[in-house]
């Protein structure tokens, strides 16, 4: 499974050992004559030292013996793929490709956020935060054999800000420029030294080969086999069908700590299917083998079939750990008739959650309310008086975008009712407030416009979800409509902002940071494929964005987050969905795994499979 770019999928951040330098060190080097030397360490923390010393030799959740071998096939649902540089705004790239890029240091799944050396073996970080400096291995290589030294860090950083996706440029905003101070040695200059995580989302830098691509179109689509220094390379690209990677025997960093007993299956293969209804009878007959589950009705009572019931098949639930992902309908701001926060009110009012957790999911959801739910990072209750001591320089901004004072006075959750028929009933007096009323049974404005919507998905299996809500819609006299497109198509119509609403994800970590800024802020607002699909442009957003990243300790940051999922609640910019509060996974039974599983992620790179299994298995599906 690919390695998280977390791209955070991303989920980066940074430590108090920051202040102090308490973090473990070998050696010191010398900073400019002007300065104190600064200590030398192997690994980064967010708000204290890593758990792990210099001299560990592998993490503690993996299997140092684990035996290499096998292949594991993923289901990639979606449609297709038209390009392996998944680092520009152009084109849809495959699935897993980040596994074939190494990085200046990798996370430890068994902590909430902390870095150990990876293509670094060293890392000296400025008490005060205004510079960064890396000592590379000097046995680093890409895979054609090429050395990977500091002016493929500086050029893979560069090229990333100037040509990659606007993404990075905004997430490594902080950073004045990155230097090479000679083959082995890359220094790192901040203009921002208040943002805790920058050192360390500058330490997940991933390094592209700057022999390779300096002389190619870096923005461009390509569907070359270009090499990394990673541990896996890519071994077949066919678009449309499948991408496959190969494990390298010859990987550079293979015996580092971070890297022992990981990265054990020789072949990860990733098959694309149109829907998630082919995905799942490809699985069933044996043509991948490890799936998500992330549908309520499969998982309850779907495994009914003659493999599940010999015992070939293993379903496996793993708790969250991570505060649970919001996933909603998002409104597109950029549309007049959404500008009204009570017509977004009103149309959230449709949603009918217990109807649809009964009926279709078997109860196994609860609601999502909050960006940040089931963490210390929640809003509840009525506002503290930190927050308002954040909120209050915006009290104006904020009773003019959300035309009520109930973010100031009002406990969260939202108290909304229940019963659908009181859901609608106030649901149409928010609409009539708005200035809309009913003639002849369609919703118009003052001005005589119908109010109508399209919801754009890729995903015919969300169908089930959406419908309900549109009929609810309906009934107020809405105009709705649904459009399933595929993921190319969806892809560009959401570059181009040519939606009303579609549904998006915001996971967060325990540890947001840098990432906000691509969801939330103006900045985001215009910016092609920012997470920002809502457009949401707000001063006191973007300020509570800055206060969130540049927090010095943990009670900071989480009254900067229950201050901000307040701004964002009261909003009604996305009509949230639900959660399940675990992991469900269903693999064929060839695979091995280390238990428990790590504290902060599951950690597929520590799989293994075992060959006499998977041998039996093949066998037996060739008999059927």
């Amino acid at each position: 499974m690919a390695r998280s770019v977390m791209l955070k999928n991303t989920v980066l951040l940074i430590s108090a050992l920051l202040l102090s330098c308490s973090l473990w060190a070998s050696d010191e080097r010398a900073a400019p004559a002007t300065e104190a030397p600064v200590e030398t360490v192997h690994g980064l923390s967010l708000y204290d030292s890593p758990a792990l010393p210099d001299d560990f030799a592998y993490f503690p959740h993996v299997n140092p013996q684990a035996p290499k071998g096998g292949s594991i096939t993923h289901t990639a649902v979606g449609g297709s793929f038209d390009s392996t540089n998944p680092f520009i705004i152009r084109g849809t790239p495959a699935t897993g490709i980040s596994q074939i890029y190494d990085t200046l240091m990798a996370s430890n799944p068994n902590e909430p956020f902390s870095l150990y050396g990876l293509v670094a073996e060293g890392v000296r970080l400025d008490p005060e935060r205004r510079w960064m400096e890396f000592d590379l291995r000097e046995q680093a290589r890409f895979q054609d054999g090429e050395p990977l030294t500091a002016y493929d860090v500086v050029f893979t950083f560069d090229l990333l800000r100037e040509q990659g996706n606007p993404f990075y440029a905004s997430y490594y905003a902080g950073v004045e420029k990155a230097i090479a101070l000679n083959e082995h040695q890359v220094r790192f200059e901040f203009n921002d030294t208040e943002s805790r995580e920058l050192p360390l989302i500058v330490a997940q830098l991933p390094i592209l080969p700057r022999h390779y691509w300096e002389p190619r179109d870096f923005s461009t689509p390509t569907l070359a086999a270009h090499p990394g220094s990673g541990p896996y390379r890519i071994s077949e690209v066919d678009p449309g069908r499948r991408i496959v990677y190969q494990r390298d025997d010859d990987y550079w960093g293979k015996d580092l700590p971070v890297n022992v007993g990981r990265y054990n299956i020789d072949r990860v293969v990733y098959e694309y299917y149109r829907d998630r209804d082919i995905a799942w009878e490809a699985f069933k007959a044996g043509l991948t083998d490890f799936r998500i589950d992330a549908r309520a009705a499969t998982w309850a009572i779907g495994y009914d079939f003659p493999a599940y019931r010999d015992g070939l098949i293993k379903r496996i639930t793993v708790p969250d750990v991570n505060p649970s992902m919001m996933q909603a309908f998002v409104f597109n701001l950029r549309k007049e008739k959404f500008q009204d926060p009570r017509v977004r009110e009103a149309l959230s009012l449709t949603f009918d959650f217990p109807w649809l957790n009964t009926n279709i999911f078997y109860d196994t959801y609860a609601r999502t309310e909050s960006f940040f739910q089931n963490s210390e990072m929640e809003a509840v209750g009525k506002p503290s008086e930190e927050e308002l001591a954040l909120l209050e320089p915006y009290r104006d901004e904020l009773l003019a975008s959300h035309q009520s004072d109930r973010l100031f006075t009002a406990p969260l959750p939202i108290e909304h009712p229940t019963e659908l028929r009181e859901r609608l009933r106030l649901a149409l007096e928010l609409l009539r407030e708005a200035g809309y009323r009913v003639e002849d049974g369609v919703l118009v404005s003052d001005a005589g416009r119908p109010l109508s919507l399209e919801v754009l998905l890729y995903d015919a299996g969300l169908e089930r979800v959406v419908q309900p809500m549109l009929r609810n819609m309906a009934r107020l006299g809405i105009q709705t409509s649904m459009r399933i497109v595929d993921i190319n198509q969806y892809l560009n119509r959401v570059r181009d902002y040519d939606y009303d609403m579609v549904i998006s994800h915001f996971p967060q970590s325990n540890n947001p940071g840098n990432e906000q800024r691509d969801y939330w802020t103006s900045a985001a607002a215009e910016a092609p494929q920012s997470r920002n699909r809502m457009a949401l442009s707000h001063p006191a957003v973007d300020a509570l964005v800055e206060d969130l990243i540049r927090a010095d300790d943990r009670e900071s940051l989480d009254t900067a987050t229950r201050a901000l999922d307040r701004v964002l609640r009261w909003g009604f910019y996305v009509i949230p969905h639900y959660h399940s509060g675990e992991t469900r996974i269903a693999v064929w039974d060839k695979f091995g795994y280390p238990e428990p599983f790590p504290d902060y992620a599951m950690d597929l790179d520590a799989w293994w499979v075992d060959t006499e299994r998977e041998a039996a298995l093949q066998q037996r599906l060739r008999r059927r």
